[in-house]
């Protein structure tokens, strides 16, 4: 399994990173095909189309999408009711190409290009003000990918956005390690110290019982 072997996969992916196929996003999926840990025909936003280029390129077998991967065949992009919206964030914080902007309990709003139409969104919100329109009629925005093919560009920019999350995501998380890290060291000397005081008290009440012995000796 080489590098240029998984981006040519990846490549032949929508880039939604809907977590349909099972995998934290295309690249982790791409990189499993790769592997020959899973199938080919686990992408419902790719559809068909996505299958028969993947097949070309593996050698594997061209198949129905699973099922067990749920529906995509409809490309929707979020719309946020915002005059419901109570500005909880919990919808920014799945969204894996930060196409939903906003603050804690301000309105959020999406960013009709960037959306993947991925609906993580949707079991996020808790008072379900996220709709999931299915065509241009309905929603006055674009359709993702357009014509139920995929969008060059558009992927391109659904890849950076995503691996640019992830990215974030990690210096978090390796910030947080670094803190708890540090705040563990520093607990654990400040038991040491407490530790080293406690004994020597105790050494100290000892000795002095020590002395009281014998001098009611003397």
């Amino acid at each position: 399994m080489t590098m240029a072997y998984i981006d040519d996969i990846d490549a032949l992916l929508p880039q939604t990173q809907c977590r349909r196929c099972g995998y934290d996003g295309c690249r982790p999926y791409a990189e499993a095909i790769a592997a020959g840990e899973t199938d080919i025909n686990r992408c419902p936003p790719g559809g068909d189309e996505t299958v028969v280029r993947l097949a070309g390129l593996t050698g594997k077998s061209i198949k129905p999408i699973d099922p067990e991967c749920g529906d995509a065949s409809v490309a929707k992009v979020a719309f946020i009711r915002e005059d419901e919206c109570i500005g909880c964030t919990r919808c920014i914080q799945v969204c894996p190409t930060d196409a939903i902007i906003g603050a804690a309990k301000q309105m959020h709003t999406v960013i009709e290009f960037d959306c993947t139409g991925c609906e993580l969104c949707v079991p996020a919100c808790p008072v379900d003000c996220i709709d999931m329109p299915e065509s241009d009629a309905e929603s006055g925005q674009p359709v993702w990918p357009p014509e139920r093919d995929i969008d060059a560009d558009r992927a391109a920019r659904a890849r950076q956005l995503f691996e640019a999350r992830q990215k974030r995501l990690n210096r978090q998380t390796s910030r947080r390690r670094r803190t708890t890290r540090h705040e563990a060291t520093v607990d654990a000397r400040e038991d040491a110290v407490a530790t080293s005081d406690a004994k020597k008290s105790t050494i100290a009440d000892a000795i002095a019982r020590a002395k009281a012995r014998r001098a009611g000796r003397e």
